[in-house]
């Protein structure tokens, strides 16, 4: 038999081929997709890993703290236990010291009531020996006993409102005698101090300020080639002489004081123009004539016309209308001294007094 001969198609072919490449490519788009996929869920996996570790630590952290706080709970709860015991202990204690309080006020009631009783006593003795005190004073402000508690007649006026007292505390203060100034001037201050003659000037203004006026003021000035207050720091004011505790303590201050320098009249008496309101009694305690003015002399020697000279110029310069009352303590080689003062005194209504070695 003749077989039949197969007809050949190109359509055939090509749709096979088609087919098959088509198959083939969807495979290969799998493959591809597959791959991908499996990477990232890998790398997610790793990353929500490392949260998980990370809240692991956290909360491992968070339970030590816990055990902590519970910890620190209990030793609070402890503690508020121990003080609520200690504060029931306190009232306790409180309210049986009131009982023994309630129990001893009768006593002590009494014990108190006598104690001032005899307080009371006390008191108005002490009065009574004030009151005699002050009945022996007289109008003194201050107490002052010579030897043998002897009064003197001086003549000196202490009155007036506002009363200044200028000692000079020049070298010349250390003795009556040239060779005893010279010898004390070469000694230690303390020395210098308990001089006789520098003790009379300080005890001189310890006798005048037990006698001013009690309603009065009153300003101490030492002078040499200087001037200062006998308290430091009053310089140009007034002190009230009522104030018994600043009086005495002016008078210690004096005690402090070495006599040194040679003496400027002129240069303390213009300090008094400084002063507001000016003294209406004014007392000089002093030995002799100035040896210099405002300045330094030239020489180291001071003639007697020289000291007269410095002496006048001095006096022009004293506030007018203001009486000057002058304590001389004489010194050997000035002769002209006595009758200077003695007419400064005259002339402003003073009074003039070269008292005695052992006044006051």
């Amino acid at each position: 038999m003749r077989r039949k001969q197969r007809r050949f198609s190109t359509f055939s072919l090509s749709f096979l081929d088609i087919m098959s490449c088509g198959f083939g490519a969807v495979a290969l788009i799998f493959l591809i997709i597959k791959h991908g996929s499996d990477h990232e869920i890998e790398v997610e996996t790793e990353d929500l890993s490392a949260e998980v570790n990370l809240l692991q630590e956290e909360v491992e952290i968070g339970e030590e703290h816990l055990v902590l706080a519970r910890n620190t709970l209990d030793i609070v709860s402890d503690e508020l236990a121990e003080a609520q015991g200690l504060a029931r202990r306190i009232l306790e204690q409180i309210e049986e010291v009131k009982g023994n309080i309630a129990e001893v006020d009768s006593i002590d009631e009494k014990e108190d009531i006598k104690r001032l009783q005899d307080k009371l006593k006390k008191l108005e003795q002490a009065k009574k020996d004030l009151e005699e005190e002050n009945k022996k004073l007289g109008n003194n402000v201050r107490k002052y006993s010579g030897d043998g508690d002897r009064q003197y007649l001086t003549g000196l006026r202490l009155g007036g409102n506002r009363i200044l007292i200028l000692l000079d505390a020049s070298a010349s203060m250390l003795g009556d005698e040239l060779i005893k100034v010279i010898r004390a001037r070469n000694m230690s201050s303390r020395v210098k101090r308990q001089t006789e003659k520098w003790r009379r000037a300080i005890n001189t203004v310890s006798w005048l300020t037990a006698q001013l006026p009690p309603d009065s003021q009153y300003q101490i000035y030492t002078f040499n080639t200087s001037f200062r207050a006998v308290i430091t720091g009053t310089e140009d004011r007034w002190l009230n002489v009522d104030d018994r505790d600043q009086l005495d303590k002016a008078i210690k201050q004096l005690d402090e004081i070495v006599p040194e320098n040679g003496t400027s009249l002129e240069r303390v008496f213009n300090a008094i123009h400084a002063m507001t309101p000016l003294p209406d009694n004014i007392i000089l305690i002093t030995d002799g004539l100035p040896t210099q003015g405002m300045k330094p002399p030239r020489s180291a020697t001071v003639s007697g016309r020289e000291r007269r000279n410095l002496f006048k110029r001095a006096v022009k310069v004293l506030p007018k209308n203001v009486p000057i009352n002058i304590i001389l303590t004489p010194m050997e080689g000035d002769p002209f001294a006595a009758s200077e003062y003695w007419k400064l005194a005259m002339q402003t209504q003073g009074s003039f007094l070269a008292p005695s070695r052992d006044w006051p």
